[in-house]
């Protein structure tokens, strides 16, 4: 695997994943917007509401596994036990098909139960992928254990980009299926399905806005076409999603076969004594459980508000399904998506340094895990402080670019900006959470992420019950809780890795740089849309001429005033990928 000093440069390998999970992220950003335009919010709500459900039974099952094994495998690398560390990775195989299996036969039989409506229908579908995932996982834990992030890095962009393709190509042909054999209903940009032009003022009822705008209130007839559409595009969507997961499998299992002489030989070559199965279970589940808990836990949140959100609004609000539903799908399914996009880079600074920490823990060595903390914390920090000012500041564009459905942009954009703050919250919660998992409190986490999620569910529920503020209501939940989080992890790792986070250069300076950012890059968006033109609503190339500058003039003012105010030294930004470039750069415009 190379020198001990390649090893250990895991901000090189974090940059590595994170940009694998960026480039995930915009793939999935794109193919939302034309997804969304098939299926319509209804049929996001629906998706979400599936999706939400099988990413609690994923989490249960598997979704912690690449992090729980990489973890135990890397202690194991540390002192070169290849035997046992192999061993490691045939039991945990065999412990996620076993677990795997049983999780998909719930998700499938306990459809109904766990979830209602067109929804449930939805959910049927994610049961394979649930037994799939796990034995990704494995796959790429082991490899990450290596600390090499390329493999996972490569499976996880082919795994976006089918999920991209086929879920378009399904929905689209699942909606034609289901609606053959009538003339009557067509696919639309701003509905799900509606009347033909010529037709609608005839079958449909017409209500004038305070604002002018028409809405037509469908009958019995047409609504239940709108929700068969949605149901039929929701499921196609979730077919995408299973086949991405095959093909990354298909990959990562590629990849250990072209390595398996390699990984033998070593083995062959290795005389530590070899460790029964029965003891490996044993340690394995022993880091599994706590893991699957805390990831659960630290994600049940969104389970639970959108649990909440239906109930309340359905017995207390008088809401339809249907309205529920496209609501919920604005909110998860536009604005949440955008937000989680930077969220990407302290994922992959959490699955870089969780392997890097437990080995030097292994060792012996809590100075060089305090130390790869600092460093990870202040590099998460140094991204996503000016990504939530800058998709603050430019909520609107950046959603107009995505979601082109006029009905809807108003709301998406201004929960965009409402949910910016809760970028740095993940991004840091996300990062401390696989610090103390990385020093072996595993448990520590689950007791954090309890704690934040029953202040978040008690908050939720009174905001929903006795104010009016709807959607709302659900963005002060992830603050909270995402905030809670950040407290509470950053007081534990105080406590047990004797870890002191110095404030200035990691928070303050970031802050003040990414203000003047936010400032220059609305500026900029403003001037040009008036130059432009387009109104509220431009064309895409009009809106692409305003934005993409913007986010380029808010960028260079970034960089220059964090180098100035010596946020980053030179030294910090070398070891960043493609630092020595970032440096040149920072030299030939006299900045350092």
């Amino acid at each position: 695997m190379g020198k001990s000093s390649k090893k250990d440069r895991f901000i090189v390998q974090a940059g590595i994943l994170a940009a694998a999970g960026i480039i995930c992220r915009i793939i999935g950003l794109l193919y939302r917007s034309p997804l969304a335009a098939v299926i319509g919010d209804e049929g996001n709500g629906y998706y979400q509401a599936a999706y939400n459900v099988y990413t609690i039974i994923l989490l249960i099952s598997s979704y912690s596994i690449p992090s729980a094994i990489s973890k135990v495998i890397a202690q194991k690398l540390s002192v070169n036990d290849y035997r046992n560390a192999h061993r490691v990775f045939v039991c945990a195989m065999w412990y996620v098909l076993v677990v795997g299996g049983i999780a998909g036969m719930v998700l499938f039989f306990g459809a109904g139960v766990l979830t209602k409506g067109p929804a449930a229908t939805v959910l049927r579908v994610f049961a394979p992928t649930v037994f799939l995932y796990g034995i990704l996982g494995v796959l790429r834990g082991y490899f990450q254990a290596h600390r090499t992030m390329v493999q996972t890095s490569v499976s996880q962009i082919l795994e976006q980009l089918l999920n991209a393709v086929i879920s378009i190509g399904a929905a689209y042909l699942m909606i034609v299926l289901a609606l053959s054999g009538t003339d009557k209903y067509t696919l639309g940009d701003d509905h799900a399905v509606y009347l033909g032009e010529e037709m609608v003022s005839e079958a449909a009822e017409s209500v004038a806005n305070e604002d002018g705008t028409v809405v037509y209130v469908l009958s019995e007839e047409q609504q239940e076409w709108n929700t068969r559409h949605a149901t039929y595009g929701a499921v196609g969507s979730a077919l995408g999603t299973g086949a991405g997961v095959l093909v990354a499998l298909l990959f990562m299992w590629g990849v250990y076969g072209l390595n398996k002489r390699t990984i033998y030989r070593r083995i062959e070559r290795d005389r530590h004594a070899e460790e029964s199965y029965e003891s490996i279970l044993k340690t394995v589940s022993g880091v599994i459980v706590p893991f699957i808990l805390s990831t659960a836990i630290y994600n049940l949140s969104t389970f639970l508000n959108q649990t909440i959100y239906t109930w309340i609004c359905s017995l207390q609000k008088n809401m339809g399904d249907s309205q529920i539903s496209t609501n919920y799908g604005i909110f998860s399914a536009k604005a949440v998506v955008i937000s989680n996009i930077p969220i990407a880079i302290s994922s992959a600074m959490s699955s870089a340094i969780l392997p890097s920490i437990a080995a030097r823990v292994g060792q012996g060595d809590m100075e060089g895990a305090r130390e790869k903390t600092a460093q990870a914390v202040k590099t998460t920090m140094l991204i996503a402080i000016p990504a939530a000012v800058g998709i603050g500041v430019l909520a609107r564009p950046i959603t107009w670019m995505l979601f082109r459905q006029k009905a809807s942009i108003d709301l998406a954009s201004r929960l965009l900006t409402a949910l910016s703050a809760s970028i740095i919250f993940y991004s840091l919660s996300t990062l401390t959470n696989s610090v103390l998992q990385g020093i072996g409190k595993v448990k520590v986490p689950v007791h954090n992420a309890a704690i934040a999620l029953v202040l978040q569910t008690g908050v939720v529920s009174l905001l929903l019950y006795f104010t009016d503020l709807d959607l709302y209501a659900l963005v002060i939940a992830m603050l909270l809780y995402s905030g809670t989080m950040c407290v509470l992890n950053q007081l534990s790792i105080r406590k047990y890795l004797d870890y002191d986070q110095e404030m200035f250069r990691t928070f303050v300076t970031p802050f003040v740089a990414a203000g003047f950012m936010g400032v220059a890059a609305y500026g900029t968006h403003k001037g040009l849309a008036l130059l432009i033109g387009g109104g509220e609503y431009p064309s895409m190339m009009q809106n692409a001429l305003a934005l993409f500058p913007a986010v380029l003039v808010g960028g260079i003012v970034y960089f220059v005033l964090e180098i100035v105010l010596k946020g980053i030294r030179e030294e910090e930004l070398r070891a960043m990928p493609k630092g020595r470039l970032l440096v040149k750069l920072a030299k030939k415009c006299h900045l350092m």
